[in-house]
């Protein structure tokens, strides 16, 4: 059996190249390699956005109030339905009010 052998002694290595500059290839390999991926923040356009000038309480506040109607406006939906999709939106202004619920108990702890 023969023991396989290295043969890196017998290549040729060219060691001129002191700095990857004027090297594109070597610039490139070695950013690809080596730089952190570096993403941009993203700029997420929205059609309604929050002032930031609006307190996290005012936030709150206006969001139980929203919730508030969206509530009455599923409950007035679900009683012109029947059935499962009377079910459903029952369903939605019950998830609804569970959600109001805990944003006025976060308000509710702010203020104590």
């Amino acid at each position: 059996m023969t023991l396989p052998r290295n043969d890196l002694s017998d290549m040729q290595m060219d060691t001129t190249l002191t700095s990857p500059k004027g090297n594109a290839a070597a610039q490139k390999a070695l950013d690809y390699y080596l730089k952190p991926t570096v993403s941009e923040a993203v700029v997420e356009e929205r059609f309604f956005d929050v002032n930031p000038a609006v307190s996290g309480e005012e936030a709150l506040v206006h969001a139980s109030d929203l919730l508030r109607c969206a509530a009455a406006t599923a409950y007035e939906s679900a009683s012109n339905l029947h059935g499962a999709s009377r079910d459903l939106a029952f369903s939605t202004v019950h998830m609804i009010d569970m959600a109001k619920a805990m944003i006025d108990r976060s308000l509710q702890g702010q203020r104590v």
